[in-house]
């Protein structure tokens, strides 16, 4: 009898990075007696706006009467539609024109943008700021789409260098790409790209004839004092000429909102007919969760001003203690490197100071998931943590670093420096 045979892409397929610690540590003999403090995946511990939780409270007797849940139509609820709109207009955002279709998370978002933006299987490439986010390096091997990248670097005091605006411009004329990819409150290096930036980055899509694409998922946390916000939506015609039809966003319920499970993000794009056929191509998916997409839509009714000190307040929550855990870092690991956080939720741990030419985040990582402990007040702790060598197109490039996440309680992530230290040298001295 003949077995059938994976296809050759599952059969080179290996986790995620963020996610490979969480699947090896389920596979533990004594997982039931080792605490782990995640530090890998951006699964928020925080609770969610208080008109979501109202909505959650209230599903089954408000929206779903009798227990139907039924499609909504393919690009979304117009109330959650409309709620992403509304989070854009409380930023002095002039939402007319911008086209919106729900999508089973931001992931799915990047994937149907990548869809429309590149010829699958061709020799189309789209341009990324390395080191990026995973999935855009998953979804570009999944549809035999090439990438191409300038490569960003931090220095030994922590802070990033600048932003290459020349190297980008000769890599979109020579390589052609057809489209670039920004992340403004950046993850995995917890950058911040500001609107001066994003600016000139704009111009050179319009000058090149490529599309503009930014992941906006972290919209507005950021910690530099002396800038605002940053959108490709506060591009306009008055201060970029071209810059109109050219835009396509990405947005999440999961970060700023703290609703990862809800699986509802957004494509946003000002091209009709883009939108037209993002429609069309997710027709395949017929429609995101309808019970997300309920519990979202609430804040398509909430105020400018509420929207607003929700913002204030995710941010000054997280500025408090990503700063904390920095200092805790550098105080208990002597030589460590961490990046300066300017944005969003992470930082980046570069261990090239400690250890030897050897090492490797992706061994260590495994390390720590499936036989690395601590004790700490007579229990066990080990981390889940995500080697950088996934976000970089050179995974020479992240041998040596790893991408912190503050997701858990602060009262438990204040442990992690301290095992961390211990794990380290429990490794090295292996």
């Amino acid at each position: 009898m003949k077995t059938p045979r994976l296809s050759k892409h599952f059969q080179n397929r290996t986790p995620s990075v963020i996610r490979s610690s969480q699947i090896e540590y389920s596979k533990r003999s004594d997982k039931k007696s080792v605490h782990v403090i995640n530090l890998a995946i951006g699964n928020i511990s925080l609770p969610m706006h208080p008109s979501m939780i109202s909505r959650l409270k209230n599903l089954g007797y408000e929206s779903f009467e009798n227990g139907i849940v039924k499609y909504t139509s393919t690009d979304g609820n117009k109330e959650t539609k409309d709620a992403f709109l509304n989070i854009l207009a409380a930023e002095g955002i002039d939402t007319k024109g911008i086209y919106v279709n729900i999508t089973d998370g931001g992931s799915a978002a990047m994937e149907l943008m990548m869809l429309g933006v590149c010829n699958p299987g061709s020799n189309d490439t789209i341009m990324l700021l390395d080191p990026a986010y995973t999935n855009y390096y998953d979804f570009a091997k999944r549809f035999d789409v090439k990438i191409v990248s300038t490569t960003r670097s931090f220095n030994e005091d922590g802070s990033f260098a600048q932003i290459d605006i020349a190297k980008i411009e000769k890599i979109l004329k020579v390589k052609k790409p057809k489209g670039l990819v920004v992340i403004p409150f950046d993850n995995p290096t917890g950058q911040f790209i500001s609107q001066n930036d994003l600016e000139k980055i704009g111009s050179l899509c319009v000058k090149y004839g490529v599309w503009l694409i930014s992941d906006e998922a972290y919209r507005s946390i950021y910690y530099t004092n002396d800038e605002k916000s940053s959108s490709i939506w506060n591009l306009t015609e008055s201060c970029l000429s071209g810059i109109s039809g050219i835009r396509i966003g990405i947005e999440s319920s999961s970060k700023i909102w703290n609703a990862c499970g809800l699986r509802i993000g957004a494509l946003l794009t000002d091209n009709p007919g883009f939108h037209e056929k993002a429609v069309s191509e997710y027709t395949a998916n017929l429609c995101a969760n309808a019970l997300g997409q309920n519990i979202f839509g609430s804040l398509a009714n909430e105020s400018h001003n509420s929207i607003l000190s929700w913002f204030d307040k995710q941010k000054k929550y997280y500025q408090k203690i990503i700063f904390k855990m920095k200092n805790e870092f550098e105080k208990l690991i002597p030589g460590i490197i961490i990046s300066n956080p300017e944005a969003a939720i992470y930082f980046i741990i570069d261990l090239k100071n400690i250890v030897d030419k050897d090492f490797d985040s992706v061994d260590f990582t495994m390390y720590c998931a499936t036989k690395g402990k601590v004790k700490i007040d007579n229990e066990y702790y080990t981390l889940f943590l995500a080697p950088m060598k996934g976000f970089y197109i050179n995974p020479q490039n992240g041998t040596t670093q790893l991408r912190v996440a503050m997701v858990e309680d602060y009262r438990i992530m204040i442990k992690a420096p301290f095992i961390l230290s211990k794990l380290l040298n429990k490794y090295l001295n292996r």
